[in-house]
């Protein structure tokens, strides 16, 4: 039976047409090796991303999830090492909603850490010749959002969770070192992808 990866992109949001991390998953293979990759389209809304993430996830039963977010600034692929319980909107979500000083789950832990290898991902990807480094903050908007709650719903089971932010693509930005090509992003997320079902393999190995 063949592993699946769900991998998950925004839709775009605030004043931007695109958003690079759906225009990216879309572009990635069906497939790595023995391991398919379900790609998901996920809204910019607090509490509802991850809904949509936990409806498909338990449809399909996927070995490992990873979910891709645009964080506008960094020129580097960037991949979530904790996500923390925590909404604080700097700006309405596309449902209109701004939390504020919330929990993301009433009487959660203060964080969780990713369960996926970020710094295999980060290694892997910069042999590349990709800009690639850990994140320790996944902020506290609906990225976050998403990536705690995953975190927390399946925290003590066999299925991974991870986030990776990629920067904003060259036409969404006048710093231009600022951005990253679409084909360089869709290089990393795959080499990412390649590393998280690796390690599933070792898992089911072991």
């Amino acid at each position: 039976m063949k592993r699946k990866l769900l991998i998950t992109g925004f839709d775009p949001f605030g004043k931007d047409k695109i958003n690079p991390s759906w225009e990216a998953v879309k572009r990635l293979p069906d497939a790595i090796g023995d391991c398919d990759l379900i790609k998901l389209r996920v809204p910019v809304v607090f509490g509802e991303a991850a809904e949509t993430v936990l409806r498909k996830a338990a449809e399909i039963r996927p070995e490992a999830i990873l979910c891709v977010g645009q964080a506008g600034g960094r020129k580097a692929v960037t991949p979530e090492v904790v996500g923390i319980n925590l909404r604080e909107a700097s700006l309405p979500d596309n449902a209109g909603k701004s939390p504020q000083n919330e929990p993301v789950i009433a009487g959660g832990p203060a964080a969780y850490f990713s369960t996926v290898p970020v710094r295999g991902i980060v290694e892997a990807v910069k042999k590349e010749g990709i800009s690639c480094a850990l994140s320790y903050s996944a902020g506290v908007y609906v990225c976050n959002d998403l990536l705690y709650t995953l975190l927390h719903h399946y925290n003590g089971t066999a299925t991974r969770v991870g986030f990776i932010h990629v920067p904003y693509l060259p036409e969404q930005t006048q710093e231009k070192e600022a951005g990253m090509e679409l084909e360089r992003i869709v290089r990393a997320l795959t080499i990412a992808a390649e590393v998280v079902s690796g390690e599933c393999v070792q898992e089911c190995e072991r």
